[in-house]
């Protein structure tokens, strides 16, 4: 049901490997790698295994009847859809802080609550979009690499 997109599910494991989600700029020139994630700053989270943006539309969730929360696109270009704006308490997401994520185009909350699919994908969660803030949409980094930002190629450090 719903749009047909790649579902997006959630699990308790924070080591599982499929559940690693790459953070990017709203355009790759606006976020050079190992800058800080500044709090209410649009970004994309792209799926490291499939190359897929994390996206939502108007369409019910299978469910929960809330808004779908989908993967969607291609080695990370899709649409106007995939934005999340990142809100947390301080200047910058820090890794050790629980952070929510609001929809910029349909303005939803990314969350997850105790709805479990049958088969194929058994004891998996379904995650959704909410429209108001509440417990269920809370987010924290388990896991994860910070990557150093690159070097200024106009300053040498050599003769």
């Amino acid at each position: 049901t719903g749009s047909g997109q790649q579902s997006v599910t959630g699990v308790e494991a924070s080591d599982d490997a499929n559940s690693y989600w790459r953070i990017r700029g709203k355009s790759d020139s606006s976020c050079q790698r190992g800058t800080p994630v500044k709090c209410g700053q649009a970004i994309r989270l792209t799926h490291v295994n499939t190359g897929k943006n994390l996206h939502t539309h108007h369409f019910p969730s299978p469910l929960s009847n809330n808004q779908e929360v989908s993967a969607f696109g291609d080695d990370g270009e899709g649409d106007d859809l995939d934005f999340w704006m990142v809100q947390c308490s301080g200047t910058y997401w820090e890794r050790e802080d629980a952070v929510r994520f609001r929809h910029v185009g349909t303005e939803v909350f990314l969350s997850i609550t105790g709805e479990q699919y049958g088969h194929p994908i058994r004891g998996q969660r379904e995650v959704h979009g909410m429209p108001a803030a509440n417990h269920h949409n809370y987010w924290k980094a388990m896991e994860g690499v910070f990557i150093k930002p690159s070097l200024d190629p106009a300053k040498h450090d050599e003769l």
